[in-house]
């Protein structure tokens, strides 16, 4: 392994260098972790440099630099696909949902409008829903009693109708 000296030597002599290369190629909002990776496996790696050590850093600036353009694109591919795709607390498709409904749903809160959906869409107890969602029975039974008054105050009169097990979409506005 290096000497701390030597690699001082090494960096001092040679980061300009490997940061203009970087900077040729690269977006500048990148070159600086480029460059601070290359000479991070420098370091790890002092033993394998022989000889001018600048062709060397090249090639690891070269490899760094792929690996990162390469990671940047995955995101911004990630980010594109995630903008296509529904976001995953939208009620969306809820079939035979007249638009007056989903529009009442989509007014509640996304925990409000799940405790709403577990009890009147998915068939649960109150209790079984607060078990799915993580709380208590009581904070359960309070989210779901908000929720009912929201919906009734939202639509202006009673399609929320009162069940043994909670709320239940009234069939003519389904």
């Amino acid at each position: 392994m290096a000497t701390p000296e030597w690699f001082g030597v090494m960096f001092e002599r040679h980061h300009a260098q490997v940061a203009a290369y970087v900077r040729r190629r690269a977006p500048e909002s990148i070159v600086e972790d480029v460059v601070s990776e290359t000479f991070l496996i420098a370091w790890r790696a002092s033993e394998r440099v022989r000889g001018d050590p600048l062709p060397w850093l090249y090639g690891v600036a070269r490899r760094v630099l792929a690996n990162q353009l390469r990671g940047q694109r995955r995101r911004l591919g990630l980010v594109s696909r995630l903008r296509r795709e529904r976001s995953p607390s939208d009620p969306e498709p809820l079939p035979g949902v007249s638009e007056r409904i989903r529009a009442a749903l989509l007014a509640l809160s996304e925990r409000d409008r799940e405790a709403v959906l577990l009890v009147a869409w998915e068939g649960l107890t109150p209790n079984q829903a607060a078990a799915a969602v993580g709380c208590t029975a009581g904070t359960f039974r309070a989210r779901l009693y908000r929720a009912r008054r929201q919906l009734a105050r939202t639509l202006g009169s009673s399609p929320v109708a009162e069940t043994g097990t909670g709320v239940a979409l009234e069939a003519g506005e389904a």
